[in-house]
């Protein structure tokens, strides 16, 4: 049986995006294949790695990709986790649902050790909302 197939979309697919993937992965990968991407792709973030270890989840193997490179594909779900990215996203032929929820950049927090609160704030966030909002809109009990 295919796994739904999700996308998560963000401007940069650096930060936000990532850390969905991750936790997506983390939370719903026996039941989902998920994808992360970016409507201006840069590099995954070295804060969002770094907070992503520490709750145990390991995206190092994560690369920024363009959304242009996923047209193809045919998503079950596809989240926008920024409103750019909500507002740039290119039509995408094969998705059958898309929604939205906007998380804040942790990004504007700067790069030192004092934006960790940022990004640990907003991963944890994406976890209890993202996580939940996707396992319902596919029709799976949410994760405990």
């Amino acid at each position: 049986m295919n796994k739904p197939r999700v996308l998560v979309l963000c401007t940069g697919n650096s930060c936000r995006s990532q850390m969905a993937e991750g936790w997506l992965r983390h939370d719903l990968g026996d039941r989902v294949e998920v994808h992360s991407a970016g409507t201006r792709p840069s590099f995954v973030h070295p804060r969002a790695i770094e907070v992503m270890a520490e709750a145990g989840v390991d995206v190092t193997s994560h690369s920024s990709k363009s959304v242009e490179t996923l047209k193809a594909l045919p998503f079950d779900l596809v989240v926008t986790v920024c409103d750019s990215a909500r507002e740039a996203c290119p039509v995408l032929p094969g998705a059958r649902k898309t929604v939205h929820h906007a998380f804040e950049d942790p990004v504007h927090a700067g790069i030192g050790p004092d934006a960790l609160p940022a990004f640990r704030r907003v991963r944890d966030e994406i976890r209890s909302v993202l996580v939940p909002l996707v396992a319902a809109e596919l029709g799976f009990d949410s994760p405990g």
